[in-house]
């Protein structure tokens, strides 16, 4: 667990449902999240599978209190107020745990008002951003009345953002690592395998407990119940030193500052 600035905790690894689709898809990979141990689940209104995460949550048996529920205000819409309103007949609870800004279109502060608005009603008890760059990052916080709690962006080993990491801590704000292994990109690496089988353990666990032992929450993305399985085993060992010194070898960004390169950009 890792603590916010509101003195909730946040699970360190969580599922991410980016990219699965709504429906009994969606609803199986939550529900084998929650049975294998998961307590936080992340989704976000540009996903469009808010309803399947809602329904899966309903059925688990587990109770609401026990469930770290995210989701994203689409940038692209106007009010995060009403947005969050919409996501939680959708979601079909009476709050979310954290409400994130998904990406900073048009500027870095236009919709923390409205994110504050959301968090001022009772609807997010936290709120927070992503792919924001450390200097987005600063300026939300110039302005803001309730600070941003997290900031989630890609991270892996090869792309270490360990300057923004840096600011974040800095900040006061929990770093969110999402695609620890690259949509799968990663998995076959000679360094990574090489780890894996030192340590008996998976190639995703060896990418997911980097992350965790930088100190960064990590959403990994799966519809697969076995793969969902396998991820969770990543809480339960640690790498050492000299392996976690290969791993950052392969940083590919500079330990850049910025949660986007220019080209990756896909706002305006």
């Amino acid at each position: 667990m890792l603590k916010l600035a509101n003195g909730s905790e946040i699970p360190a690894l969580g599922l991410g449902v980016w990219q699965v689709p709504d429906g009994p898809v969606c609803e199986r990979a939550v529900t084998a999240a929650l049975e294998s141990g998961y307590r936080l689940i992340d989704t976000a209104q540009a996903y469009g599978n808010e309803a399947s995460v809602g329904r899966a949550l309903r059925s688990s048996g587990v109770p609401r209190g026990e469930i770290f529920l995210t989701t994203k205000f689409h940038p692209g819409r106007r009010d995060p107020l009403a947005e969050m309103e919409k996501s939680l007949e959708r979601l079909d609870t009476a709050y979310v745990d954290l409400y994130l800004v998904h990406w900073p279109q048009g500027g870095a502060t236009v919709a923390w008002p409205g994110m504050e608005a959301a968090h001022a009603a009772g609807l997010a008890k936290g709120i927070g951003v992503s792919n924001f760059s450390a200097a987005e990052l600063a300026e939300v916080s110039a302005v803001a009345e309730v600070p941003p709690m997290v900031n989630q962006f890609q991270y892996s080993p090869f792309v270490d953002r360990r300057g923004l990491v840096e600011a974040c801590l800095a900040a006061g704000v929990v770093p969110q690592g999402y695609s620890p292994l690259g949509t799968g990109e990663h998995l076959d690496d000679p360094v990574v395998a090489k780890i894996a089988a030192a340590t008996g353990r998976t190639a995703a666990q060896v990418l997911i407990r980097w992350s965790l032992q930088r100190g960064v929450s990590v959403i990994p993305k799966s519809s697969r119940p076995a793969r969902i399985e396998e991820n969770f085993g990543a809480l339960d060992f640690s790498l050492d030193e000299e392996s976690m010194a290969a791993l950052d070898a392969l940083d590919t960004t500079q330990h850049t500052a910025e949660a986007k390169a220019a080209d990756e950009k896909w706002w305006s």
